[in-house]
């Protein structure tokens, strides 16, 4: 059977090393100039727990995880139990003999013996490898591609351990060509011409690569999922471009190591998840108050509280844009896909750097551990701001202010050693040399200063492209989103213009300050507005309400994974079927006749 466009999942228990089935599996199929994307849900606790990968994977351009499932492979009866009834009818169900015997259902059936394979090769811990040597035979991939992905990706020790996996390869690979059918069930065509090269990158590896090509010298953390993966990776880069990498005892010492590091000059980060933002939010204010640069990742994932560490969620919107005692001016900047993670870190760094403010870059643990096969980066869009430093005249003479006010709201800041640039970096409000003071006259002064670095990025935000709109230009429907939904929204508009319904959508990429002049001019053409959102009461939708003084319809799902591409198509259809009820019942009687 010849498709072109196959989702895959997979199921089992934590440690037997689904994961890794999961993700060699995607490389492999990458490797044959296949597009990807995949998905995951594991378990917060150390050892144990059910563990879902999947994977879809086609010759096109992919925006979402897909609906239904092609195959199922599940490795225990937890892992049949929990998704077989998402497989379509015409779905292949491969499953571990050695541990269940699914019930027949009408479906594809294929018992592998997982456990038997692996005691015949005296390599139990090869269970996975066996699985992924049988997924190549049964999706029809190059034998010869998937050994070389296993060789480079599964290697690295060499030796007796690669030999094993290669031999567990094979084992599974034979087994199915010699017990399964005498066609594949399933054949995935490469695609028509040659591609460009490509990369297979998560969005936490794209986020950290955005760091290091905007100048980030400096990044102090603490472990937390789902942004661990940052700091692991800026552990291993860093030093390579001379910069340095801590890791703090807890989130506020490292945003405190981050600031003091950008007060000498550093380009300087951190990252987090909702928990430990919510433990920064002082040292923020410190941030604003002092107009000390720096970028602030939060990886969001479902609370509050712990929560559920490794399940998605947008519900830290209004934390990063208005947590503070007092206001707070701070940017928000929130990417939409594992590429723009790039992107958009590189915008955050320009923002916090040339405006002198906290940046805080909006993640999500869905897009963060997502891999996908995205083109090389345009490192021509790469370009750096810098920061605008005092210019002193060297011998220590003449009064260097701070804080000066300026029609931008951006003061020369001098570094540490500049003679004659000495001045208090203080939380306290402050005349323009940084003295403290306390007279209403000059907190006015002060809090109208830091705002107005707002107004005065939004040239910069225009020029940057910070948003993304596309769609039908006469649509009465338009859709507002923003972050990783992008994906589904896309696919959704797609299965509602092959069902004749119009729609349009923009997604601003900065979400504070928000693209007024493109939003109110999206509103004004689309007068009804979906906003979905991955939380319960609609975060973005509330300000948006709040901005632009109008209702707009709401789509949240809060059960900590992504949307479904036919969720949002279901709402489209519902609204569409509502918008045509009241235009009939708004049609006079006489022209109904």
């Amino acid at each position: 059977m010849t498709k072109d466009d196959l989702v895959i999942r997979i199921g089992g228990e934590s440690g037997e090393g689904i994961v890794t089935t999961g993700e060699v599996f995607a490389r492999i199929a990458a490797f044959t100039g296949l597009d990807i994307y995949t998905v995951r849900t594991i378990p917060a606790e150390i050892k144990g727990g059910h563990v879902m990968f999947q994977l879809r994977t086609a010759p096109h351009r992919i925006y979402s995880q897909g609906d239904e499932l092609n195959m199922l492979l599940a490795f225990n009866q937890e892992g049949y139990d929990k998704h077989h009834a998402l497989l379509r009818p015409d779905g292949l169900l491969v499953y571990n003999s050695n541990e269940l015997t699914p019930p027949d259902d009408g479906r594809m059936h294929f018992g592998l013996p997982l456990n038997e394979l692996a005691r015949q090769i005296d390599f139990m811990r090869g269970k996975n490898i066996i699985a992924i040597g049988a997924l190549v035979k049964f999706f029809d991939l190059p034998y010869e591609k998937a050994r070389q992905v296993v060789e480079t990706h599964l290697g690295r020790k060499g030796g007796e351990l690669l030999r094993q996996n290669l031999v567990a390869l094979e084992t599974g690979y034979k087994y199915v060509a010699e017990h399964g059918y005498e066609e594949p069930p399933f054949h995935l065509e490469g695609p028509a011409r040659e591609r460009d090269n490509r990369l297979v990158i998560s969005g936490n590896q794209a986020l950290s690569l955005g760091a290091l090509a905007a100048g980030c010298t400096f990044y102090a953390g603490y472990p937390i999922t789902p942004a661990s993966d940052i700091m692991e990776f800026l552990a291993a880069q860093l030093p390579k471009v001379g910069g340095t990498m801590i890791q703090a005892e807890d989130e506020i010492a490292a945003l405190a190591m981050a600031i003091g590091a950008s007060f000498t000059g550093a380009r300087a980060m951190t990252a987090t998840s909702g928990p430990g933002l919510a433990l920064m939010i002082e040292l923020l204010g410190h941030a604003t108050a002092t107009e000390t640069p720096v970028v602030v990742v939060d990886v969001q994932r479902a609370g509050p509280s712990t929560g559920m560490p490794t399940k998605v969620s947008q519900g830290d919107l209004r934390l990063a844009m208005y947590a503070a005692n007092d206001d707070a001016a701070r940017f928000c900047v929130a990417p939409v896909s594992v590429e723009d993670c790039f992107y958009q870190t590189i915008n955050a760094f320009n923002l916090a750097e040339k405006y002198q403010l906290p940046v805080v870059l909006l993640s999500d643990q869905d897009m963060s551990v997502r891999m996908e096969t995205i083109p090389p980066f345009d490192m021509s869009r790469a370009l750096i701001e810098p920061r605008l430093l005092a210019n002193l005249d060297g011998n220590g003479r003449g009064k260097y202010e701070r804080y000066a006010l300026t029609e931008s709201g951006i003061s020369p800041m001098s570094l540490p050693g500049m003679r004659g640039g000495q001045y208090t970096a203080e939380g306290l409000t402050h005349v323009p040399s940084g003295a403290p003071d306390y007279t209403p006259e000059w907190h006015r002064a002060m809090m109208e200063k830091r705002f107005q670095k707002l107004r005065s990025a939004r040239p910069d935000i225009q020029r940057w492209r910070m948003l993304e709109e596309w769609g039908d230009e006469d649509a009465e429907l338009g859709i507002i989103g923003w972050g990783s939904t992008i994906g589904p929204v896309r696919e959704a508009m797609e299965m509602a213009r092959a069902h004749g319904i119009k729609s349009a959508a923009i997604y601003p990429k900065c979400i504070t300050p928000l693209p007024d002049e493109e939003l109110r001019l999206f509103i004004a053409k689309h007068p009804t507005v979906l906003v979905p959102e991955l939380n319960y009461t609609g975060q973005f939708a509330h300000v948006l309400r709040a901005r632009y003084k109008q209702d707009f319809i709401r789509l949240n799902k809060y059960e900590g994974v992504p949307f479904l591409a036919s969720e949002v198509f279901e709402k489209i259809k519902e609204i569409h079927m509502t918008m045509e009820r009241s235009l009939f019942m708004s049609i006079p009687i006489k022209e109904m006749v």
